[in-house]
């Protein structure tokens, strides 16, 4: 006799910052549909998010972009099984925007409703892109507001080994552009200024911190970056832009890419991951995918429209919640600051 095949099926929300997003996945790994409303345009102007304009963006377009989700998935309410939400880290505002709308969602369809962690999401984005990755690996996570080294034991069983202790790589990324004049968001126009210059330019530094080898620190570096600016400006003195962006990056990578090698050594595990908006950039990659292949280990580094924000991330994510029996309430809440391996049930 023949075993019958479980589908499930989540509409999954994720509103932690200046994207909203709505996605519907089966059985975690297969992307029935992703809709992302980016908001990069109206924060461009400010040089950065501002939490309540995200805020109030997010509930107007929340609701039809679940129901466009469910639209491109070719399916109705009646054929969701969960509800998945990110409902820690991120902008508290945006965040409770994206829980109450799952909430009130959950409780009209009568699903069961899947907290899910945002830096857990970007892990996930990589099983959405690579069939084959299992855990255990070890992932270094690198948005704009997360920077963490993460030993990923089984696909609810983490904890961060290594995190930044001020300032997150993509944070930093996005103020050294602001400072050489680049747009908001800063990741790509500061890569591209990158690609014609000198990363041995100017010696920037690299945070260490004294007995812990994994953590991080990013602000020295960009207090450099404006240091050099501002003196140039004071001084009138033409700056190398392009020779101060590309070592800026090198600068970053070589903060990252050591340490998340040498904690797939200590752990024992031949097979590295980076999830992220900042896994999205060229210096990173090459350096990993150089590291990786002097080493001998495996790399896994998602495609860029799963490097950002999306709800389909959370969708993947929330199915391994779902299988391990974590769920909510009406009582739960959103946080700004949550540790990877808290778990609501």
């Amino acid at each position: 006799m023949e075993c019958e095949v479980y589908i499930v099926k989540i509409l999954s929300i994720e509103s932690s910052c200046d994207e909203t997003a709505a996605a519907v996945t089966e059985n975690g790994r297969t992307v029935l549909s992703s809709q992302v409303l980016s908001q990069a345009d109206m924060h461009a102007i400010y040089g950065g998010v501002v939490p309540e304009i995200a805020s109030r963006n997010h509930i107007m377009v929340i609701s039809r972009l679940a129901q466009a989700a469910l639209d491109e998935a070719g399916i109705t309410k009646k054929d969701i099984d969960a509800i998945a939400v990110t409902y820690a880290p991120g902008l508290i505002g945006a965040l409770l925007v994206g829980v109450n709308f799952a909430k009130g969602a959950a409780m009209a369809m009568g699903v069961p409703l899947i907290p899910v962690h945002h830096v857990r999401g970007h892990i996930a984005a990589n099983y959405i892109a690579f069939p084959e990755l299992e855990p255990p690996f070890v992932c270094l996570a690198i948005s704009g507001g997360n920077t963490a080294i993460v030993d990923v034991r089984g696909y609810t069983d983490m904890s961060i080994i290594g995190s930044t202790h001020d300032d997150a790589a993509g944070e930093c990324f996005d103020k050294a552009a602001r400072v050489l004049g680049l747009p908001y968001p800063g990741g790509l126009p500061l890569q591209r200024l990158a690609e014609g210059g000198d990363d041995s330019a100017f010696a920037l530094p690299h945070g260490k911190i004294q007995g812990h080898p994994y953590d991080m620190s990013f602000s020295g570096l960009k207090t450099a970056v404006v240091n050099i600016v501002h003196n140039a400006q004071q001084k009138g003195e033409e700056l190398d832009r392009a020779g101060l962006a590309a070592s800026f990056q090198r600068a970053v990578s070589e903060t990252l890419v050591p340490r998340t090698m040498a904690a797939a050594e200590e752990l024992g595990y031949d097979t590295v991951v980076v999830a992220g908006g900042v896994a999205a950039n060229t210096r990173i990659r090459a350096d990993f995918e150089r590291a990786c292949s002097e080493s001998g280990r495996r790399l896994f580094v998602p495609p860029l429209r799963l490097c950002g924000d999306n709800a389909a991330m959370i969708g993947c994510q929330g199915y391994y919640e779902y299988l391990a029996g974590a769920s909510a309430g009406m009582e739960l809440n959103a946080y700004a600051n949550m540790d990877i391996d808290h778990v609501v049930f």
